[in-house]
């Protein structure tokens, strides 16, 4: 196929205000010329529409349930695909079942990805689209695989974790990695966990490809003595970003520093819980829920604060860490997942256990008495962000993966 056709992104909900990595992603690639197609199995709600880009891609993206929802549609999509190249058809169906998950949930789920994987095909086919590639390796990838066998389009997959490690039997990571050109892996830690669950012949697929961010569009103005230090988390109000930890830090630090102000931007399904224990622990004076910001907000409230923290059971490599040290912010964050490719300890930030409130406010202390210590990890950090996290270079690898028509992939890293 001509690398003149356009390529299509999948995702779960896109644009979504908790993945702008995917959007800027996509902007990248726009901006060197590479036409792409954006998809999404469902709707994003208005509260992720947070600015007039988010609102943009929402108008121009195809939405997969959307379209699936009118039975004339969906038993066309299904009639075109067998008539067309019957051989695929079938093979698609029989790769969800060998791949389904045991029980009738299991299949039930599988069926209703194979049918979503006939539309998403019927599309891509009227958009002339020549690559199909797909962030987070759960549902949306295993649509993705289907829609690729259904339509002879070959796809990718960018690979973030943690949360598709805890299962990767149940979304068959190793079929998924069988059946892909290629592998993006956020991280060395991400590409060692797919090798345990691959078999080694495809190990060869797994190229490293960050997610990254423009330095440039972050201030860059070091951290100086405010008038009220300020502590700055951003994500996902849920279990694993670990915030009650983060609340008992707080706890013990506040009494020491009777003019503290923490904002923790984001939503999520634990908001409500969160709030109530901030009251009980009497910090609502302290801690401020702004909800989910625009991407320029975002990088306005990075520029006014003093330490970003990320108390996180588990991760990939965070872009929100990238953006704070893009800013010159000093990081505190957990030793988990990939972390520690982006932030070294003592020199960039701090990293701590993670779920061990004692050492989070031993290094909040540190990081609130000392300027010269955060000016100074906020420098290191934000030459480590532009030397090996920039978008345009990351774009450019995974440009190039997804333009190679050869069977060997070239080695990125």
């Amino acid at each position: 196929m001509s690398t003149s056709q356009p390529i299509a992104y999948l995702t779960g909900e896109y644009p979504r205000a908790t993945d702008t990595f995917i959007q800027r992603e996509i902007f990248a690639l726009r901006d060197q010329g590479i036409e792409v197609e954006t998809c999404s199995i469902r709707k994003t709600g208005v509260e992720h529409h947070v600015g007039l880009e988010q609102q943009a891609e929402f108008e121009k993206t195809f939405y997969v349930i959307a379209a699936a929802k009118s039975p004339l549609r969906l038993i066309g999509c299904h009639l075109k695909a067998l008539v067309k190249a019957p051989g695929r058809y079938f093979a698609s169906l029989g790769l969800a079942l060998r791949t389904r998950p045991a029980g009738l949930k299991g299949l039930l789920y599988q069926l209703f990805y194979f049918a979503e994987a006939a539309v998403l095909a019927d599309h891509l086919a009227r958009r002339n689209v020549r690559h199909l590639h797909n962030h987070i390796a759960t549902a949306t990838c295993t649509v993705a695989m289907l829609t690729s066998r259904v339509s002879g389009i070959p796809f990718s997959f960018t690979i973030h974790g943690p949360d598709v490690f805890f299962e990767p039997k149940h979304w068959r990571i190793d079929a998924k990695i069988e059946e892909a050109k290629f592998i993006a892996c956020i991280s060395d830690f991400c590409r060692s966990q797919c090798m345990v669950f691959s078999d080694p012949q495809h190990w060869d697929k797994l190229k490293i490809v960050h997610c990254g961010i423009t330095p440039e569009k972050y201030l860059s103005q070091g951290t100086s003595e405010r008038s009220r230090p300020h502590l700055l988390f951003i994500g996902r109000l849920a279990g694993v970003k670990g915030v009650p930890v983060l609340l008992e830090a707080l706890s013990r630090l506040a009494p020491d520093v009777p003019d503290l102000r923490v904002t923790l931007i984001g939503d999520g399904p634990e908001r409500g819980d969160l709030e109530a224990r901030t009251h009980a622990l009497g910090l609502s004076s302290v801690v401020k829920f702004a909800g989910y910001l625009s991407q320029s907000k975002v990088a306005d409230m990075l520029s006014e604060a003093d330490v970003l923290v990320l108390p996180s059971f588990a991760e990939g490599v965070p872009v929100t860490l990238m953006e704070a040290m893009a800013s010159g912010l000093p990081v505190l964050a957990t030793r988990v997942g990939g972390i520690s490719e982006l932030v070294e300890d003592g020199v960039s930030g701090y990293l701590v256990p993670p779920g061990n409130a004692d050492a989070l406010t031993a290094r909040l202390r540190d990081l609130l008495s000392d300027a010269d210590l955060r000016a100074r990890m906020g420098q290191e950090g934000r030459a480590k962000v532009t030397a090996e996290f920039n978008q345009k270079t990351e774009a450019s690898r995974l440009a190039k993966l997804i333009n190679t028509t050869d069977q060997e992939l070239p080695d990125e890293r």
